[in-house]
Order: C-alpha cells, then sequence, then structure tokens
C-alpha cells in the first residue's frame, strides 16, 4: 500500500539487485511495485531493509574501500590491494568514488553533530608539579599546503579525453551512435597548492584528540575551532591553553571565537627559529659563538622569563655596528615585543604545560599524507574528503561512525 495516498500499489514483479559486499558480490530477486498513475516511479520496499543507503557497494565494503585506501598511496594500487586481500575486484575509479563519497559523507556528519568525541574536557586529568590533580586541555590550529587541480589542467584533460572519444569512434564505425556528452566541467583552483586549515585539541597524554580540517577561508576554521570547543566543553578545565604559531589569523580565531584561555602560548619552536636567524645574521652560519650566543638566548626565556630575554637581546642588538646587522636584530626586536603575552615559559615550566606545538604540527603531517606525493593532484573539496577520513581516524572515531551507518544514520 502507498503509505501518502492510501492506494493498492501495482505488482510490477521480481527483478535483480547486484551489490557488492564484503563476502563478494551478491545478486538480490526482490519484488517492484508502482504507483497507479502516469509517470509513477517504481518503489522496491525490501532495499530500504537491505541497506538504508540502497548502494551497490555495502557498507562493509566501503568501509574496507576507506580504510586500505587510508594507508595506501593510490586508487589503483588500493584496488590492486582490496582485491588480493578480499578479493573485492573494484577499478580504482570506483574505489575513488566510494572513498570521496564516504569522507563527504564523514563531513556531514561531522557537521550535523551525529559524530560525537565521546570524550570531555573535563576528563582529561593530569597532575601537576605541586601534586594537585586538575582537568587540562590543548587548543591548537595550524595551515598545510595540498596539491590542487587547477583550472588550466582540467581545461587539458577535457580536451585530451574529447580527442581520445573522436579517434576511438572513427577507427571502430563512423555510423556507430554517438557518445553521451561528457558531464559539465569541474571548475579547478587558480593555484597548483592551496592551504588547508587545521583544528585541533588534545590532552596531556594525546590520548583524547578531536581533529577538524577545512579547505575554507580562516573564519571556517574558526567555525569548527569554535564547534568542537563546545563539542568537549573546553570551558570546563581547569586549564585551558592555546599551543599556536605566530600567524596573525589563527590568533585573530581565537580571539573572535571567544575562546577562553588559561594562557595562550607561542610555540618555542617557532622562537627558536627567529632567534637563530638572528645569529646567522650578526654571527655568520657557522660562528661557534653564535651558537653559544643562541642556546643561552633560548635557555634564559625558557627558565628566567621574558625580562631576563629581552635584556640580553638589547645587549646583542648594542653591539652591532653594521646597518644590516642592525636591521636583522631590530627585526628580532620587533617580534619578540609583539609576542610578549605569549611568551611565558617559565610560567609554563612551574605548571608542567607543554610550550611546543608538536603534535599540531604532526597531525599537519599526518593527515594530508595520503593526498601529497608526486604527481597527486585534486580537487579541492574532494582532498577535503578524504582528509576527514583520516581526520575521524586520527580523532579515534572510526569505529563510532560506522556503527552509526549500520544503524542507518545517513
Amino acid at each position: 500500500m502507498d503509505p501518502s495516498s492510501g492506494q493498492r500499489l501495482k505488482n510490477k514483479g521480481t527483478d535483480e539487485r547486484s551489490t557488492l559486499t564484503a563476502n563478494g558480490r551478491v545478486v538480490l530477486r526482490r519484488r517492484r511495485w508502482r504507483r497507479v498513475g502516469v509517470g509513477a516511479v517504481a518503489v522496491v520496499p525490501v532495499d530500504s531493509l537491505l541497506d538504508a543507503a540502497e548502494a551497490t557497494v555495502s557498507l562493509g565494503t566501503r568501509e574496507l574501500c576507506c580504510r586500505l585506501n587510508g594507508d595506501g598511496t593510490s586508487f589503483r594500487r588500493t584496488a590492486d590491494n582490496l582485491k588480493h586481500a578480499a578479493g573485492l575486484p573494484l577499478s580504482a575509479e570506483l574505489l575513488r568514488q566510494v572513498v570521496e563519497a564516504e569522507g563527504k559523507q564523514v563531513q556531514r556528519a561531522s557537521d550535523a553533530g551525529d559524530l560525537t568525541p565521546g570524550w570531555r574536557a573535563s576528563d582529561c586529568k593530569v597532575r601537576r608539579p605541586d601534586g594537585k590533580e586538575v582537568s587540562r586541555v590543548y587548543a591548537s590550529m595550524d595551515g598545510f599546503m595540498a596539491p590542487t587541480v587547477t583550472d588550466a589542467e582540467k581545461r587539458a584533460r577535457r580536451t585530451q579525453v574529447v580527442a581520445a572519444r573522436r579517434a576511438r569512434r572513427r577507427r571502430r564505425n563512423r555510423e556507430q551512435p554517438k557518445p553521451p556528452p561528457l558531464p559539465p566541467r569541474k571548475r579547478g583552483s587558480d593555484r597548483r597548492y592551496k592551504e588547508f586549515k587545521l583544528v585541533q585539541f588534545h590532552d596531556q597524554t594525546m590520548a583524547r584528540r578531536l581533529i577538524a580540517v577545512t579547505r575554507k577561508p580562516c573564519g571556517e576554521a574558526g567555525r569548527l575551532l569554535r564547534r568542537d570547543a563546545g563539542r568537549i566543553g573546553f570551558h570546563e578545565a581547569d586549564e585551558r591553553l592555546g599551543l599556536v604559531d605566530a600567524a596573525g589569523w589563527i590568533v585573530n580565531q581565537f580571539t573572535r571565537q571567544c575562546i577562553l584561555l588559561t594562557l595562550l602560548v607561542l610555540d618555542f619552536f617557532h622562537l627558536g627559529t627567529h632567534v637563530n636567524t638572528g645569529k646567522r645574521a650578526t654571527f655568520g652560519e657557522a660562528s661557534a659563538e653564535g651558537e653559544r650566543w643562541a642556546r643561552d638566548v633560548m635557555h634564559t626565556v625558557k627558565h628566567d622569563g621574558y625580562a631576563p630575554f629581552w635584556d640580553r637581546l638589547l645587549h646583542w642588538r648594542s653591539a652591532q655596528r653594521s646597518k644590516p646587522k642592525r636591521a636583522e636584530a631590530d627585526a628580532l626586536l620587533h617580534y619578540a615585543s609583539a609576542h610578549r603575552a605569549m611568551i611565558r615559559y617559565d610560567e609554563c615550566a612551574r605548571n608542567g604545560w607543554r610550550i611546543g606545538s608538536g603534535p599540531t604540527e604532526s597531525e599537519c603531517s599526518a593527515v594530508p599524507d595520503r593526498v601529497k606525493g608526486p604527481g597527486k593532484r585534486w580537487d579541492a573539496d574532494n582532498a577535503e574528503a578524504v582528509m576527514a577520513l583520516e581526520a575521524m581516524r586520527q580523532s579515534d572515531q572510526w569505529n563510532a561512525y560506522w556503527a552509526s551507518r549500520l544503524c542507518g544514520s545517513n
């Protein structure tokens, strides 16, 4: 019966449906029904019982595709591994479509709030050096570059495809019907590499992590920062630390999104990079004296605080005589002065807080690993979808996501 009209549906007989499952290809015969009337579409109610997505590739097979693709280097190699490991014959093109579609489904589930982190900031307990137990969570953001297909490359590829189709038709028979037209061309990017943004929350031990990635501008990264802060109850933590480099857009998003922090810390490595730049400009590339100076300066700022560090920089600046060296010294002084509120490493040491953004830098390497490599070019949305799968796995949400898909949460 048609639930909307109450009329009886017309029996159209049985028909076959083929689905590729984790146990091989399965062919099912099921009954089709049709509403009475012109232009009515046939319905197969049992299909939704067999698979909520009514897909020709089963959920188990899709998970295998995504799991193997995460550790693969190309869709072709992943398809070959899938055939030999599980006996599932998929073309590289079909596998690509499955993985990218599932990645976009992960993004939709995350935006809708269906993909929860499974932990709260109040769960992240740690013992301070003074023996007091507190909850502590770190928040961080960073950007990285990933290869994309430019619009010029897309036009060239389309020209090659059209020429190849015409050549095949001439070789076979001109009287054969023309092949169907190509779908509309998807617009490419304006550059070969585009910046993606990564947002991460983690505890002291990195056992709990929540990672999100976006291809969109800084404002979207800020939205993800605020969204995920709410999902883990970031405000519930006793100690809320921001670990960032000196990029202005990162600091601005923490401010604009009203993320309440105990302290925003400048990554120690990035400060050391600027100190070493000044060292090379004033002492030379391979100067033992310069190495000792840089080491002593970084030791001072780490253990004694900003004021002694600033005094050492002023003393170093006063010893410079040439104009280029004074310019380099002034650049370091301006950098240190602009980030004075973030250079409090002595306080971090007393409380046992991290001073390096290594965990975020590591994720900026691990999450886009699948989309990087020689000869790889992606549409930005497809690259983002593939990285969403890896971000989900790094956030330890893999099993929860597939369990929700099994229950029909689409």
